[in-house]
């Protein structure tokens, strides 16, 4: 798996990087060819609250979880747990759908143009069904989703209602 590690005000020493690539690699059972998988690793601290922030873009998905603890070693752990039952969960998905792989934008982050915008992400989008873009917002976390229609090549917007729904923003 190919790391990047860094932290916000913080320096990533070498004993919390072994420890987090140490803990990640327990994630590589999961994957055909972990080689080709990218994992980035933010860390930053606040006060007393430490938090990690962990993203991997694997073939087809992404998986994300972030946790704080007033302990670095231990949101660490809590977060590697929060990844494995992600991808247990996501293959069961597959496996009960019968499904072919799921495909995913591929993220790349761009340097910020304005200062009101604090992040910027260009996605690409493959084509993917309702199901799909439901699962793959659920795994992120997310409360929106933008993905290309399987059916329609459009692109569409899913988002989650207050009422704990689903809605989608179809365009022209």
């Amino acid at each position: 798996m190919n790391y990047s590690i860094r932290g916000v005000n913080l320096e990533v020493t070498d004993s919390i990087r072994e420890y987090v690539i140490q803990k990640l690699s327990r994630m590589e059972k999961y994957f055909e060819d972990p080689e080709k998988i990218n994992v980035k690793v933010l860390i930053s601290v606040r006060g007393r609250e430490q938090k990690i922030e962990v993203t991997i873009n694997a073939n087809g998905f992404d998986l994300r979880a972030e946790v704080s603890h007033n302990d670095m070693y231990a949101a660490t752990d809590l977060v590697i747990d929060k990844l494995e039952t992600q991808m247990r969960k996501y293959k069961s998905k597959l496996m009960s759908k019968d499904r072919a792989k799921v495909v995913y934008p591929e993220e790349e982050y761009d340097d910020i143009e304005h200062e009101d915008v604090v992040r910027r992400k260009k996605v690409y989008l493959k084509p993917m069904d309702e199901d799909e873009a439901i699962m793959q917002m659920e795994f992120l976390g997310h409360s929106f989703y933008i993905y290309k229609d399987i059916k329609t090549e459009r692109v569409n917007v899913l988002y989650k209602r207050y009422d704990g729904s689903y809605g989608i923003i179809e365009t022209n």
